[in-house]
């Protein structure tokens, strides 16, 4: 009798999950540069998930960044409780990461980062940070720094 593919696949896993974050492959690095929209899921107070739609880009770290508002959900749950999950998906494939989130709310450090997020939604250069300090503080905006601890395939 052969072994339930599903649980060959969880222990897989499981062991990649033990063995730490040794940063993105190939693979990963090309989908998420494919990609610019994700879910992102935080925990709320009660412990039950908060799941919103974000848009992302990379800094040069492989770390996740998301423009988000000071007053938000998900901001808040993410400052709270930092570990959370990102899943950037495309019909029945997707990849999951798990990461820490720290919030980046003081300029010039949450200019760049925003610039870059808004240049990848946009398709467009990356602007001048320092032209849209104005805006984000208009906005009361922030970004959410995600730190990979895991990545894995699914689909």
């Amino acid at each position: 009798m052969s072994e339930d593919p599903y649980l060959v696949a969880q222990r897989s896993l499981e062991a990649d999950l033990a063995a730490g974050w040794s940063g993105w492959s190939a693979e990963q690095l090309a989908y998420l540069r494919d990609h610019r929209w994700s879910m992102l899921a935080t925990g709320k107070r009660d412990g039950s998930p908060q799941v919103s739609m974000v848009g992302y880009a990379l800094d040069d770290d492989g770390a996740i960044l998301v423009s988000v508002k000071r007053y938000t959900a998900k901001q808040r749950n993410a400052r709270r409780q930092p570990k959370v999950a990102v899943i950037v998906h495309d019909d029945r494939r997707q990849l999951v990461v798990y990461g820490v989130a720290e919030t980046v709310e003081t300029d010039p450090r949450r200019a760049e980062m925003s610039a870059k997020v808004m240049a990848v939604l946009g398709g467009s250069p990356i602007p001048d940070p320092s032209a849209l300090v104005p805006m984000l503080d208009a906005q009361q905006r922030t970004v959410l720094r995600i730190v990979p601890t895991a990545a894995f395939f699914q689909g």
